[in-house]
């Protein structure tokens, strides 16, 4: 049995914060097979969602609608991938490839494209 990563019931805080910064987390999606995208975001709005949060930060790592890790106790990583998994032109690049998302102390959100399996680099003479 594969193990389950997402909680559906997760409380939710701040899906209308994600869902407000979906069409900018799309962007990046998109652009991200260029190389990683960051998007600050204001930290006093994931405060006032929930003051007595201690850690907002997060990686979470995506791919067919799923976390491939756990973020079972990361509520901001949950209600993001249940924004995201709303939205379908994210549905379609999540089935179409991997996506690390990773929040940081800073506010600052970076999304990046992951291989899903390396290749071998071919030297050129």
């Amino acid at each position: 049995m594969t193990p389950r990563f997402f909680s559906s019931n997760s409380s939710q805080i701040y899906v209308s914060l994600w869902s407000k910064y979906r069409p900018a987390i799309l962007k990046l999606m998109v652009a991200a097979g260029e190389g990683t995208q960051q998007y600050k975001l204001f930290d006093h709005e994931f405060k006032t969602l929930n003051p007595k949060e201690k850690g907002y930060t997060f990686t979470m790592q995506a791919f067919k609608g799923r976390a491939m890790n756990d973020i079972r106790k990361s509520a901001t990583a949950q209600d993001l991938l249940h924004v995201l998994l709303q939205s379908k032109t994210a549905s379609e690049l999540l089935d179409g490839g991997k996506y690390e998302f990773t929040l940081d102390k800073q506010f600052t959100l970076s999304v990046s494209a992951v291989q899903a399996e390396p290749e071998a680099e071919t030297e050129q003479a």
